[in-house]
């Protein structure tokens, strides 16, 4: 008897999970989520998943609640005897704890693949990870895509006569290395100093800008600090235009504003969270798509190395 696939969700990521599910070809599974007078979390699998590939969809941006919501979910299916429980996290939070750089300081990371471990999960689907290491926190497989198939084919149709590809930081230059490869087209590096987390102290751009029309590519945006001083830099150094492509729109405190106001001509963000407001210096596209072939591939033991742009 062929294995049932039922799609569920968590709250933050209902807006994903949908359109995954109406690319699939499936309803998304009915989740009930009651709540204690404090705030405690109790979900409740509202059909069947004995036996059944069991996909949860929820992103693990702030709150914490979305983190425990897929745990509970997790932990609820694997007592329900769940045959296999795949957690697809679109986007991975605590990512940016992945090492000690400083002493006496978490490893946030990798609390959390304990934490996904422990709640019962055997396979893990995310994107675009802070760090690709992060994989090597799971003892379990995790399938870690790749935003540049949906932003490489973007890119394309904008038809950029100048195109020079540009990292924000030292740590963005393979991701950008990789994007100036496909594009046969030069790489800048915008180096930047920290005075601490989400403060910039100074910025320097490493490479030939003047004349040219810029693609900033980085995994996440947060306070848009980086993005829109790498912008004004690379503006005063002559480049005629300069974009953003990344994929995962945390968007805290004034980044909204701060995109705004900012020399950016757009920024173009996926949906693996959901935008707070809408602004016209913001495009999202969709990774829908992407996402139903990768869990349909996982379900039929098919390869998804085919979906990725090399």
């Amino acid at each position: 008897m062929a294995r049932l696939v039922k799609l569920l969700s968590g709250t933050t990521s209902k807006h994903l999970a949908e359109k995954i599910a109406m690319d699939y070809g499936l309803p998304l599974g009915e989740v009930a989520f009651a709540r204690f007078s404090d705030g405690e979390i109790q979900p409740s699998l509202d059909e069947t998943v004995r036996g059944c590939d069991v996909f949860f969809i929820q992103s693990t941006n702030a709150p914490t609640d979305n983190l425990f919501e897929l745990l509970l979910m997790i932990d609820a299916a694997k007592r329900a005897s769940a045959h296999y429980i795949t957690a697809v996290i679109p986007y991975f939070g605590y990512a940016r704890q992945d090492r000690k750089d400083k002493p006496r300081v978490s490893l946030g990371a990798k609390l959390v693949a304990n934490l996904l471990n422990a709640a019962g999960v055997t396979r893990i689907i995310t994107m675009d990870l802070h760090a690709a290491q992060i994989q090597g926190f799971f003892d379990i497989p995790v399938d870690h895509l790749d935003a540049s198939s949906i932003f490489i084919p973007y890119i394309e149709s904008l038809n950029i006569p100048n195109l020079t590809i540009a990292a924000p930081d030292m740590g963005g230059t393979p991701r950008a290395r990789m994007y100036a490869k496909y594009f046969n087209a030069e790489i800048v590096v915008c180096d930047k100093q920290r005075k601490r987390a989400n403060e910039i102290e100074s910025m320097s751009v490493i490479g030939e800008v003047k004349g040219r029309d810029i693609v900033l590519i980085d995994d996440l945006v947060d306070t848009a600090g980086t993005l829109t001083k790498s912008a004004a830099l690379l503006m005063e150094k002559g480049a005629n235009s300069v974009r953003a492509m990344c994929t995962h729109a945390v968007l805290s405190g004034k980044a909204y504003e701060t995109v705004e106001s900012s020399q950016l001509t757009e920024l173009v963000v996926c949906d693996t969270i959901q935008l707070q407001k809408e602004t016209p210096k913001i495009k999202v596209l969709s990774t829908s798509s992407l996402f139903a072939k990768v869990i349909r591939r996982v379900y039929t033991y098919e390869s998804i190395s085919p979906l990725f742009i090399k």
